[in-house]
């Protein structure tokens, strides 16, 4: 089974998330599939928080791949900021 979830990088009390498409038996901050975008918690002034490639999210999404409920609540909310941009 394929899910799409965050694998965390940076470093100690700053993360930064990649959002991956990754197989369910693969660890965390392993091997994965695609990355879609990326998720920086710690944003400030003009720095990018949230990117995400929404086309190929519905792609992976319509292929079967179940989100984990942070990357649920991720890809909604990129995908309203896509909307108003628009």
């Amino acid at each position: 089974m394929v899910t799409i979830r965050l694998s965390r990088g940076g470093s100690k009390k700053n993360p930064f998330y990649q959002i991956v498409v990754a197989d369910i038996r693969a660890k965390r901050d392993g091997r994965y599939i695609e990355r879609l975008g990326f998720f920086n918690p710690t944003a400030k002034g003009g720095e990018i928080a949230l990117r995400v490639d929404c086309e190929r999210a519905d792609h992976w999404i319509r292929q079967g791949a179940q989100p984990t409920d942070r990357a649920k609540q991720l890809l909604k909310q990129a995908a309203r900021e896509a909307a108003v941009a628009i």
